[in-house]
């Protein structure tokens, strides 16, 4: 195991401690009178850039994939109030980042262009020329 500096958030992705700003205030989510009282809602905010080890084309899917939760500034923002404690909804928060950064390291395979056989393309055409001929013998005509 190689040694990261900071807070490993997903294989060989990391940023320093300080680059994770945590935000709290009162939450909409479960918790009865204590919703009312204590700031458990969570909110996580960091910037892009200062997830090392994200190659520039991880980084850009992040950005694209992400985009209704980025900041002006580049900041990615992430929330959670659905746990009764600030620390589950820390925890939460960090899981969907992982998630995110994870989702990015993936980069999808190239689309092969694929051409229809000659059969394909047979069986296409006699589909349709069998539909026609039915279309054709619903039609009332009138006796001659």
């Amino acid at each position: 195991m190689s040694f990261l500096p900071g807070i490993e958030l997903a294989p060989n992705v990391w940023t320093d401690r300080e680059q994770l700003r945590f935000g709290f205030s009162r939450s909409s989510g479960p918790g009865g009178q204590n919703v009312n009282k204590v700031n458990t809602k969570t909110e996580l905010r960091v910037h892009v850039d200062q997830l090392h080890g994200l190659t520039d084309r991880a980084r850009a899917r992040l950005r694209e994939q992400a985009k209704n939760r980025l900041t002006v500034d580049g900041d990615l923002l992430i929330t959670a109030d659905t746990e009764r404690t600030q620390e589950s909804n820390r925890r939460a928060c960090m899981t969907k980042l992982r998630e995110l950064i994870v989702a990015a390291q993936y980069e999808p395979k190239p689309r092969k262009k694929v051409k229809p056989s000659r059969a394909a393309k047979a069986r296409r055409v006699e589909a349709k020329r069998r539909v026609g001929e039915k279309k054709r013998e619903r039609s009332w005509r009138a006796a001659d």
